[in-house]
């Protein structure tokens, strides 16, 4: 597999959080999450992602942690366009994870190949208790892939770094909700 080496210098977290926070994509006050727990932060990658100079720049950070693995995963939608830039500057295949069972067609639960053995590294924007990222590692292990590492952008700390260890995987964020709080001040 060649690698190709990412333009520029690597992000630091300083870099990061300010690309976050300058683009609205963490927020303070009251909020509800999915889970219904509240939270005096809210964190929406996504507000960062599309806008093309912060997609690459977080394309960088994760590009430059992507090691030996075969190939790049994550699930819909938030880590799609996460992965896919990763791809492009790594040159690695990469596949998309399905939420839920495709109802029709071939009902896979993902989209492109696992060949049996490949190492897969899964990206992902957001882990909060790691339930999205155990998913995924459940899909990418019954297809045959190897899954130790997963690289997230934001790390909420409440529980991911715990389950995925549960399950062999050790979850590398680019940054942790502390370090967001601490580059707001």
């Amino acid at each position: 597999m060649v690698t190709v080496e990412a333009p520029g210098p690597i992000p630091s977290s300083e870099e990061l959080a300010r690309i976050l926070l300058d683009a609205g994509a963490v927020r303070f006050g009251a909020f509800t999450l999915t889970s219904g727990q509240q939270s005096d932060y809210y964190v929406d990658v996504k507000r960062a992602w599309t806008d093309p100079a912060r997609l690459d720049t977080i394309a960088r950070a994760l590009a430059a942690r992507v090691g030996g693995a075969d190939r790049l995963a994550g699930m819909e939608l938030g880590a799609v366009p996460l992965v896919v830039a990763t791809a492009l500057r790594t040159n690695r295949p990469y596949l998309v994870l399905r939420k839920g069972a495709r109802e029709h067609g071939t009902r896979q639960p993902f989209e492109g190949e696992v060949p049996a053995g490949a190492r897969v590294l899964l990206i992902e924007d957001v882990a909060s208790t790691g339930g999205s990222l155990a998913r995924s590692v459940e899909i990418v292990r019954a297809a045959g892939g190897i899954v130790d590492r997963a690289l997230v952008v934001v790390d909420r700390e409440m529980g991911a770094t715990e389950q995925l260890a549960a399950a062999g995987v050790r979850l590398e964020p680019l940054l942790t909700i502390a370090d967001l709080r601490g580059a707001r001040r």
